[in-house]
């Protein structure tokens, strides 16, 4: 909210309320989902080549969609994760998003499930 006042010398004051900022500061989750459809190392390679991950890394994560049904591949504010599940749905894959206090974890954690990858 933004308050100004008239006159000589006005000044605007910036007032967030406390419920702005804790919105603010939740971050955000892609999920990418476990599909019949994409092979492991497709799903290795989108990690690698969209998100920057090692090969090691993309490996992991791309483990844990197959085993697990779903992996949290990027976390960060609402805007960009809106970004990173439609680049997602763009390369072929099941994303999703979701607050991150909804979800099992940070970056790469998981919490069965069905649904893109392995």
């Amino acid at each position: 909210m933004t308050v100004t006042t008239s006159g000589p010398g006005s000044q605007t004051a910036e007032e967030t309320t406390t419920e702005e900022v804790v919105r603010l500061a939740d971050p955000w989750v892609t999920i990418v989902w476990n599909d019949p459809v994409n092979l492991m190392t497709y799903v290795a390679y989108v990690f690698e080549s969209y998100f920057g991950y090692s090969p090691a890394r993309a490996r992991t994560l791309m483990l844990q969609v197959h085993r697990e049904g779903r992996a949290v591949v990027s976390t960060g504010p609402r805007e960009r994760m809106e970004v990173d599940v439609q680049a997602m749905h763009g390369f072929g894959l099941w994303a999703t998003m979701q607050r991150s206090d909804d979800a099992a974890g940070g970056p790469g954690a998981a919490a069965g499930g069905a649904g893109a990858g392995a």
